[in-house]
């Protein structure tokens, strides 16, 4: 089995030949086809997120080295377990990669993402910077057809935390305009998803770059702006005559949230969703007296993984635009997701 690996975090990722594994139990061998790359990626090979005020998450701790990321993976099913029901061999799959331990309440409540001692493919466990993933059971695996095997593989995180964002935000922008600040992979995923999961009569986007912007606006974005303005969010109140009903924050740093929050109406949400890091500012007597609701999102359970696929499959949602390349071109594309010079969404193909 051929891997790009994390052998010491910050360093370039290592290409590994191992003995391909044999599935015993429920375990499933999938031939990766196509596996995204996401900036949480960058954060896993970094080992740490910026927590604000110079502290930091460690994220070296219960992983050994080396160690094999990525989540977003559709592949070939080529081997199965004993046990392992409901797939076989040469079937086509998307995984949804945020497992949870199975036993605990929030899985029993179909919540696995949140589970406290989960093992999620490329973040605990293997992942798919690699040409096989041997994944636990079948249950994480979703058929993907008609759609594409690499906009298939981009749905299990950015499409799956643009969704979950989404719906969270569609009761608040059915009563005003929708703000999407940041148009990464999971940003630019949302653009596309909007129309379909809210009834905002605006969608309105931001970012600072302006190709980003200009992309927006060709799918569908109302008007957009330049984050880094420095009357930003006072642009966004002008245009929409008192500020957004919602705003979802995929970049999650200090300055992207506190442009959100200054673009929100009275009574309006704050979801934040990206993970770039950083401490939030907030003057506290502004909560209640603009009836604010700030909430985190955190992808997307299997149930909304059906959903999305289910939205996806019926041709309804337009495609993330995705930069193919070899996954021997593991290692550049986190060095070009980590610099900002991605458009939409970088996929490997094994």
């Amino acid at each position: 089995m051929l891997s790009h690996q994390v052998t010491a975090y910050g360093e370039p990722l290592e290409r590994t030949e191992t003995a391909l594994p044999e599935p015993r139990g429920e375990e499933v061998l999938l031939r990766v086809g196509a596996c995204g790359v996401c900036h949480s990626d960058v954060h896993l090979w970094e080992g740490a997120f910026d927590l604000g005020d110079g502290k930091r998450l460690d994220l070296t701790q219960g992983r050994d080295l080396p160690h094999t990321l990525g989540h977003e993976i559709a592949g070939e099913v080529v081997a199965v377990g004993p046990t392992a029901a409901g797939v076989s061999e040469g079937d086509r799959r998307v995984v949804y990669p945020w497992l949870g331990c199975g036993d605990c309440p929030r899985c029993a409540a179909g919540e696995e993402h949140l589970c406290p001692t989960g093992d999620p493919v490329g973040v605990g466990r293997a992942g798919g910077f690699a040409d096989h993933v041997l994944l636990p059971h079948p249950r994480c695996l979703f058929e993907y057809a008609p759609l594409g095997e690499a906009l298939a593989a981009t749905y299990a995180c950015s499409g799956l935390t643009a969704y979950g964002a989404l719906r969270k935000a569609a009761s608040g922008a059915a009563s005003g305009e929708l703000l999407i600040v940041g148009l990464g992979g999971v940003g630019m995923a949302a653009v596309g998803l909007a129309p379909a999961l809210t009834d905002a009569p605006a969608l309105l986007c931001a970012d600072v770059d302006a190709e980003r912007l200009e992309l927006a606006r060709t799918r569908g974005a109302a008007d957009t702006f330049d984050a880094s303005a420095p009357d930003a969010a006072r642009q966004v109140r002008r245009r929409t005559r008192g500020g957004v009903a919602a705003a979802i924050d995929f970049v999650g740093s200090e300055r992207s949230a506190a442009f959100a929050l200054g673009a929100l109406a009275p009574g309006g949400t704050l979801i934040v969703v990206g993970l770039f890091g950083g401490a939030l500012r907030l003057s506290l007597p502004l909560l209640p007296l603009k009836h604010l609701t700030i909430r985190g999102s955190y992808v997307g359970s299997p149930a909304e993984m059906g959903e999305l696929l289910a939205l996806g499959r019926s041709g309804s949602i337009p495609e993330l635009p995705i930069d193919e390349r070899p996954l021997a071109a593991a290692q550049a594309a986190l060095d070009d997701l980590r610099a900002g010079r991605v458009i939409g969404r970088v996929v490997l193909r094994a």
